[in-house]
């Protein structure tokens, strides 16, 4: 039945409308993928990188850097926050959180233009003082919560006009100008340290440089002239010591020459007294030889006399004696020839007793 009611029912057909030339053209080619278009993809870079660095140079913009040796703080509404934040790329809110970097790395505030009256009552000024400085890191929201980002205004800026007006108006110009002008710098750092360790801890002052004040033509001529002066006196102090340093320097060199001369005459009368002494020696040892050799040959003769004066003491007899003098009267015989003969008679017995009384006489002697 189906069949028939299908068999039965007409079928329209409509017309199909011929395609174009763009339609038979547009079907033998493929649409391009998507991101295959260098165009296309250029653009979406172009609009990234505007987008970064808008996001980057807004000042309400998210990407915010804090620079090396900065920290970065922010506001909200106006009130402080305790946020702190290092060195590099942070995000914030945009309109409503602030942003301001923070140096707390050494710095050098240059105060410029310092009027100071004097005690005797003249107007001076200083060009420029220099307040080496730094913040401490720990006490940036202390700091920046009591005195705000310009702090250094406030503690260096209006406190150098102070301390100096106070140091000026305290001294005269000659001790402003020359006498205690080397104790300014210190005088200062130390005003200026002792007030902020007081009121503002985190402040801490390195050094402060300051520049010779500006004084009236006629008062600094005058300085001028004196220290011309003065000047001209320590050349000739300086030639005073020149002249005394060349006269010690003589002097010094006299001495050594004489020292010198003394040494070696001194060397020379050691030299010749050693001489003196060693033939003093020698003399004595000549003379003890001779003495020794003298005494030993006066004793030998002493010794051989002795005992000749023994042994002529043991020839004394009368035996001896005979026979001595018989010997002598031998020796010495004379014959006379003439008419008489001598009277002289000599008996042995007379001269034996002369003998024997002579020898008692010598026993009793002895």
């Amino acid at each position: 039945m189906s069949d028939v009611t299908a068999e039965s029912t007409p079928r329209l057909r409509l017309p199909t409308p011929s395609p174009s030339l763009s339609q038979q053209q547009s079907r033998g080619r493929q649409p391009p993928p998507p991101g295959s278009d260098p165009l296309a993809l250029g653009v979406v870079i172009f609009i990234a990188v505007c987008f970064l660095l808008v996001s980057i140079s807004a000042p309400s913009s998210i990407l915010h850097q804090v620079p090396e040796g900065h920290v970065g703080v922010y506001w909200r509404g106006g009130a402080l926050l305790k946020t702190i934040t290092t060195p590099g790329y942070h995000l914030k809110l945009p309109f409503i959180t602030q942003f301001e970097p923070i140096q707390v790395t050494l710095q050098t505030d240059q105060v410029k233009g310092i009027p100071c009256g004097t005690k005797g009552g003249v107007m001076i000024s200083f060009d420029k003082i220099e307040v080496v400085n730094r913040l401490n890191k720990d006490f940036v929201y202390d700091t920046l919560l009591n005195y705000g980002v310009h702090y250094d205004k406030t503690w260096i800026y209006d406190k150098i006009h102070h301390e100096i007006n106070q140091f000026c108006s305290a001294h005269s110009l000659q001790q402003v100008y020359i006498d205690m002008f080397d104790q300014i710098d210190e005088t200062m750092k130390e005003a200026i340290q002792r007030d902020c360790t007081r009121y503002a801890p985190g402040i801490e002052i390195i050094s402060v440089r300051v520049t010779k004040p500006n004084i009236p033509v006629s008062i600094r001529r005058n300085f001028e002239l004196m220290e011309e002066e003065r000047t001209k006196a320590l050349i000739a102090i300086e030639r005073q010591k020149v002249a005394e340093k060349e006269a010690e320097t003589q002097k010094k060199i006299a001495l050594s020459e004489a020292e010198k001369n003394a040494l070696v005459s001194k060397i020379l009368m050691q030299q010749m007294l050693t001489e003196k002494d060693s033939s003093k020696r020698q003399q004595q040892i000549d003379n003890e030889m001779f003495l020794a050799r003298e005494r030993a040959l006066a004793d030998a003769n002493y010794y051989r006399i002795t005992k000749e004066a023994e042994a002529n003491k043991l020839k004394l007899t009368p035996e001896y004696l005979e026979l001595r003098f018989i010997e002598s009267i031998a020796n010495n015989t004379k014959i006379f020839f003439g008419e008489k003969i001598p009277t002289m008679i000599m008996d042995q017995r007379l001269i034996r007793n002369h003998l024997d009384s002579a020898l008692s006489k010598d026993r009793l002697e002895i």
